[in-house]
């Protein structure tokens, strides 16, 4: 069951407008989307992603524990390190998107927004014995973006997790509003999401259904490890790794500029060659403005889509693709 997300404090800003759902309780943007983009690509500013959902799990069994049920390797995950992992169904559809760190003590991972109930519940019922204590922080940490290349000096205490494409901060709640006035400019999740889109970074319940594999995405090697096992789901992950044929790629996709408006999550993806009205071969996931690049998507296709084919989307969008996911 989804959790509804308060309201960030942030949104009392000036110039700020609230985002739409997934991203319900924080700013789309703070009235200048390409200035604020353009500052998260030149490292400077921050995004409020207060609305994700943020899990602990503390004990001396939990990285062991977490090893049994999750898709990354991490029973030495260093303290510091970041990794993303998944939690899939026994037929090897993704179910949970976790991006974890370890800070030596308990292990810190932020989910997608009111998604944190329904993985806690799978948590607790796979327990058993192990010495592990699973904990929703939610009301308590709020998540805080900065991105690469930040010079921002992290408040003393706080976790990090840091990758290639910023640092994420567990930051305590009540501290949101101070940071944000000494780190300002603050940046929109429309920002965030369009350098998202740039990168080919797949989000679960945009880029994901409820048939999604993780190979239809690019995740073997980023967000699963292929020299561990049990784990749930691992048997259709060797199965499809070893044929090489997953049903459908991930592609990123040039929008013609002309269109007013941006196809949605869904929009029908076709052939161009075969017309607007033509077999759906796939749907767009996220469309995003990009200061540099225009309209930008990504999309899932199925796999036999040549690569090199001019597509159209939604009415009749013309669409160029580049790889994300070999065929």
């Amino acid at each position: 069951m989804l959790r509804q997300t308060k309201a960030s404090p942030l949104l009392s800003l000036p110039g700020a407008v609230a985002a739409e759902a997934p991203d319900e309780g924080v700013a789309a943007h703070y009235g200048d989307l390409f200035r604020e983009q353009r500052a998260l690509a030149g490292g400077t500013g921050f995004v409020d992603l207060s609305h994700r959902g943020v899990v602990t799990v503390s004990g001396a069994d939990r990285l062991s524990w977490l090893h049994l049920l999750i898709t990354q390797h991490v029973t030495d995950l260093p303290a510091g390190q970041a990794t993303e992992a998944l939690i899939l169904s026994a037929h090897g559809h993704i179910e949970h998107a976790l991006s974890l760190v370890d800070d030596g003590e308990t292990t810190w991972m932020h989910v997608e927004p009111g998604t944190q109930g329904d993985l806690i519940a799978y948590l607790e019922s796979m327990k058993f014995f192990y010495r592990v204590e699973v904990a929703d922080r939610t009301d308590d940490f709020a998540v805080v973006h900065l991105p690469a290349g930040s010079i921002v000096d992290v408040p003393e205490g706080v976790t990090v997790r840091e990758t290639a494409h910023g640092r994420d901060l567990f930051l305590p709640r009540a501290r949101l509003e101070e940071f944000a006035g000494a780190h300002g400019p603050a940046a929109g999740v429309l920002a965030y999401e369009a350098l998202r889109v740039e990168a080919h970074r797949p989000r679960l319940g945009l880029e994901t259904d409820h048939r999604t594999i993780p190979h239809e995405l690019g995740l073997i090697g980023v967000a699963v490890h292929l020299q561990k096992g049990c784990y749930r789901g691992q048997e259709t992950v060797a199965r499809v790794h070893n044929l090489g044929k997953p049903p459908r790629r991930l592609v990123f996709l040039h929008l013609d500029g002309s269109e007013v408006v941006l196809p949605g999550h869904g929009a029908p993806v076709r052939l161009a060659s075969d017309g607007p009205e033509s077999r759906q071969l796939g749907f767009i996931t996220t469309s995003a403005r990009h200061h540099e690049l225009g309209p930008i998507a990504l999309a899932l296709v199925k796999r036999n889509v040549p690569v090199d084919a001019p597509l159209l989307v939604g009415e009749g969008t013309a669409a160029s693709q580049e790889v994300v996911v070999e065929p």
